[in-house]
């Protein structure tokens, strides 16, 4: 008999304590000294048991884990030939990658599914056992599984025993935890099917990968697909096309977008906010070639820790690197001087191109392309200055979002395992972003190991209409291309000293939050950028030259107007104009015409009778002061 606490709790037990803490079934795993593990592992005198809640982050993580399984052994099954490999658990949902001679139909999935409630109602258990990794090789060679055996071949030497998990029949290599029995995995729903390269290599077998999505109840799934219903009307590329925004072209080539005049306009009238914002706040517009020479990438590092992003070229016999940051014209500028004490901080924004070598595979509409333009500022200070320029970058931040209605969050990601530069300047950057957020009194979550290679970075995550949240604005501390560029400045003293860099965003790609800006708003724009703000319509051609008067008056008063005189009836033209979105329609009558007048109708329907001087005020005193 063992003493042992759990949730807080004294309690006396022999080996695990399974039994008595999954009566309710809301706890799926457990944390016992920090380490996450099966509710079935046996505890030690003195140990310390914390159980997983369903409903939380790391709960919802491993039912849908779990669910990978219970997919995986259904699909065993049925399709007894289909060769499992990897089957994690994602933001939304999970996935399994099976080796199958040929694409799984939808009439397949149905199936699958059917077969996964069989199998949740028999409530198996999962059951976890240590092997060696001589056992584990024999177990897989034998059951013809390969990749579980390439898997297996490629663990680090040091490794001596693995863990495999058991399911019915299906019995899988894995690290675990999961939940005691496929009973709780009882709220699921299988997406659909895409092909995808074994570990990710085009150059490997395309293999058959089953996406799902699992949920602690079924009230939590039926939610989730209420609301990817709503997120596929919002779908931006469906939007984009409807309403003319942009476009892409199989001639041009994927992941490169083309702005047509909507969106050309909506696009300019973003960076006209963004231009004079960064003015006001002290901010020097700049701008740097597409294309620098090799040698600036390697001593910036790039070449070692971000080649395979990059596109290169050669001119004159010597090799160019297409930008996929502006950071580098930004430091030649800083160097092209001596600088003092007194010159800092620098502000360097620039509204640049970059190219970014993306895989096919992951090119998303506007979300993630092949080049897009970044809002990118690099800010050059005194190790002192340096908490005030994240507070007033996160002050920046919360302006801009307001203007947009987004609200955010924030983490904080620290150093990757491909990094450059010392512990210490790591520590030292790492150590600024969170005193700042602290300063601010700003919660914040860590997200461990994923900053740039160069420094880490605060994310900004923004929340959408819908709830989704999307990664835009982030703030990078670097101490390392300072270091590696020897730029300095004079201090005080006489001396040499080091700045500090920073490195930040606040739209991010441009591409990508017009894309959010469009499903965040379902394509009805803010007055204020909405690439047409009215459409002036005539009832009859009796009205016509007066209409068309209107329309020359609002377009001398900057109002985005166009003039819809086609010889259609008035509500064909109204519903056209709510198709595009546009905020208001001015229909003009015999009455308007006589009383010098028009009528506003909105999108919503809502209509009022007012001058054209009244209408041009309304629309003016929607645009955000900057």
């Amino acid at each position: 008999m063992s003493q042992v606490t759990v949730d807080g709790r004294a309690i006396t037990t022999e080996g695990s304590i399974l039994k008595d803490v999954i009566k309710n079934r809301r706890a799926v795993a457990a944390r016992v000294d920090g380490v996450l593990v099966d509710l079935s592992s046996p505890l030690k005198e003195g140990q310390v048991m914390e159980t997983v809640d369903m409903d939380s982050k790391e709960g919802l993580a491993i039912i849908r884990h779990s669910a990978s399984h219970v997919m995986a052994e259904a699909v065993k099954q049925l399709f007894p030939g289909a060769k499992p490999t990897i089957g994690p658990s994602t933001e939304d949902g999970y996935y399994y990658d099976f080796d199958y001679g040929q694409s799984f139909s939808p009439e397949d999935l149905e199936k699958i599914e059917k077969k996964m409630e069989e199998i949740a109602k028999e409530d198996q258990p999962f059951v976890r056992r240590e092997v060696s990794r001589e056992e584990a090789l024999d177990i897989f060679t034998k059951k013809g599984e390969p990749y579980k055996v390439e898997i297996i071949n490629d663990l680090p030497a040091g490794v001596e025993s693995v863990s495999l998990y058991e399911l019915g029949s299906f019995l899988d290599l894995c690290r675990g935890p999961h939940v005691p029995s496929s009973g709780f995995v009882k709220a699921f729903k299988l997406m659909s099917v895409a092909g995808a390269y074994w570990r990710g290599d085009e150059k490997n077998k395309m293999l058959q990968r089953i996406y799902g999505t699992a949920f602690a109840s079924p009230k939590d799934l039926k939610e989730y697909l209420t609301l990817l219903e709503e997120a596929k009307k919002r779908d931006h590329r469906k939007l984009g096309r409807e309403l003319e925004l942009f476009m892409f072209s199989e001639d041009a080539g994927p992941g490169l977008v083309i702005y047509m005049p909507k969106g050309g306009m909506l696009r300019s009238l973003i960076e006209e906010f963004e231009k004079k914002l960064h003015f006001r706040k002290g901010y020097d517009i700049v701008y740097g070639p597409a294309i620098l020479r090799g040698r600036l990438w390697e001593i910036s590092g790039h070449m070692d820790n971000y080649r395979e992003n990059m596109y290169f070229t050669e001119l004159d016999e010597q090799v160019y690197g297409i930008k996929p940051m502006n950071c580098l014209s930004h430091i030649l500028i800083y160097k092209s001087k001596v600088r003092s004490y007194r010159d800092l901080p620098l502000r360097y924004f620039e509204l640049g191109n970059v190219t970014r070598n993306e895989k096919s595979g992951v090119i998303h509409g506007l979300l993630r392309t092949r080049q897009f333009t970044q809002d990118d500022a690099h800010i050059f200070c005194r190790p002192d200055q340096l908490i005030d320029e994240i507070t007033a970058i996160i002050d920046m931040v919360a302006e801009v979002m307001a203007v947009f209605g987004f609200t955010y969050s924030m983490e904080v990601s620290t150093r990757p395992e491909q990094s450059m530069g010392s512990v210490e300047m790591w520590d030292l950057a790492t150590k600024a972003l969170t005193d700042a957020l602290e300063k601010k009194g700003l919660p914040y979550e860590i997200n461990e190991g994923d900053g740039a290679f160069y420094g880490p970075k605060i994310d900004v995550k923004i929340k959408d209409a819908i709830g989704r949240e999307w990664q835009c604005a982030t703030i990078q501390c670097d101490f390392n291309l300072p270091e590696r560029f020897d730029i300095h400045y004079v201090g005080a003293d006489g001396e040499k000293h080091r700045p500090v860099m920073l490195h930040r965003v606040i739209l991010g790609s441009l591409e990508r939050f017009i894309g959010v800006l469009i499903e965040h708003f379902a394509g009805a724009f803010p007055v204020w950028i909405a690439p047409v703000q009215a459409v002036v319509m005539n009832i009859t051609d009796a009205q016509g030259d007066y209409a068309a008067g209107v329309t020359a008056k609002l377009r001398a008063s900057d109002v985005r107007v166009e003039f819809d005189s086609r010889n259609e009836k008035i509500g064909f033209k109204i519903r056209e104009a709510r198709l595009q979105k546009v905020p208001y329609m001015l229909v003009i009558g015999d009455r308007e015409k006589e009383e010098g007048t028009v009528t506003v109708r909105d999108r919503g329907g809502e209509q009022k009778a007012m001058t054209t001087d009244e209408f041009i005020q309304m629309v003016k005193s929607a645009q955000p002061a900057v």
